[in-house]
């Protein structure tokens, strides 16, 4: 007589057998990538400053290597590199803030003078308001602000505890920097010695394909960003708007968010062409992002990071969304570089071919030296 165990399979479909075989191993998983989620969130002050500095490595490997090939020590190198970095990204922070401030007064007169014209206009125009009913509706608002000084102000202690956690991620952010450009792949060796023997090498090559898409994400981003920024910029300077170049600037920097970053960006040139020239130009500035990203999108995206990331946009937008509501800005900003690096990372690692790692780098970005690549480490 068969066991209790395999009489009862006997009376269930064989297709609710699979299904509730893959339905507990997906729970598992879930609850595997739950709790890894969790971790991750909790050592967020850790993980995030990492995590960009393994960006900024990728971005600047190349021109430390570029130094250590011609001869310059490796800390000399990575010092001028680091150094001449935070030169380029404190001259166009210092920019954006010097134009703003010199800028202010002139959008705060035209601000001043359109505030004045919305009141005439409710005052005088179809909506014919009385002056009585208007103020009461701006004592109102200021009312209101009064009355919620309180939670104003705790949200300003709160955003002080912010830049706190900001400073302290930015110096983490830099020091991992400093020696991922000295010994990265040395690093990377040594965290490579958890894994058995005979998986060892495999690793440490997929680990090199995912830090080669990251290296040409990296670039690639940074390119994208340049021509939104210039074509953005231009056509806000060519339409008189005010701070045209640092509105530029933000762009650029904003750009490093795939597909939504220079948008949300752009929106804060719309509102300024609004407040300053009136609706027809903000109508018009409105249009020229729009443009700008149908060119991204068709044009640079595919040509671009279409060669050095072979990843589907479905899969940047899903990521973009996911990483969003999972971990906000730092989340979107993050999506798209850790899927580069899984994307390669994972084909390398479940190839059969031991030589599918140089192959598929060859698909996405030219073929690579490896020996160069030893000679001059880098994080791979």
């Amino acid at each position: 007589m068969p066991p209790a165990a395999d009489h009862a399979d006997h009376w269930v479909s064989p297709l609710v057998r699979a299904s509730a075989a893959w339905a507990w191993r997906l729970l598992l998983l879930a609850g595997a990538a739950y709790v890894i989620f969790q971790f991750l969130v909790f050592f967020g002050v850790v993980v995030v400053p990492v995590a960009l500095a393994l960006i900024f490595t990728a971005l600047l490997a190349p021109a430390v290597d570029f130094l250590d090939a011609k001869g310059a020590a490796r800390g000399g190198a990575v010092a001028f590199v680091l150094v001449l970095g935070l030169a380029v990204f404190g001259g166009i922070l210092a920019f954006v803030v010097n134009q703003f401030i010199e800028g202010a007064p002139q959008l705060v007169d035209q601000v001043t003078r359109s505030i004045e014209g919305a009141r005439d206009w409710l005052i005088n125009g179809p909506a014919a308001l009385s002056r009585d009913q208007l103020n009461l509706a701006v004592g109102t608002f200021t009312d209101a602000l009064r009355t919620h000084q309180a939670q104003l102000t705790t949200g300003a202690l709160s955003t002080a505890g912010t830049i706190v956690e900001i400073l302290a991620g930015a110096f983490l952010l830099l020091f991992a920097l400093i020696f991922f450009l000295l010994g990265g792949r040395n690093i990377w060796q040594f965290v490579t010695r958890v894994v058995p023997a005979e998986h060892r090498a495999r690793v440490h090559e997929a680990g090199a394909a995912g830090f080669h898409s990251l290296a040409g994400y990296a670039r690639a981003t940074s390119l994208v960003a340049l021509v939104d920024a210039v074509a953005i910029g231009s056509g806000l300077a060519i339409m008189g708007i005010p701070l045209a170049l640092p509105l530029a600037s933000l762009i650029f920097l904003g750009a490093f968010i795939p597909v939504v970053g220079a948008l949300a960006t752009g929106f804060l040139a719309v509102v300024v062409a609004l407040l300053a020239k009136g609706f027809v130009y903000a109508l018009i500035t409105f249009g020229l992002i729009v443009a700008v990203m149908q060119l991204e999108a068709h044009v640079l995206q595919p040509l671009v990071m279409g060669r050095a990331v072979s990843i589907h946009p479905l899969a940047v937008v899903l990521g973009l969304t996911a990483g969003g509501v999972l971990a906000g800005i730092i989340g979107a900003l993050l999506a798209v570089p850790a899927i580069a690096f899984g994307n390669s990372f994972v084909r390398v690692l479940t190839a059969k071919d031991p030589t599918a790692r140089t192959e598929a780098l060859e698909r996405q970005d030219g073929p690579l030296v490896d020996a160069e690549a030893d000679e001059h480490p880098h994080p791979s």
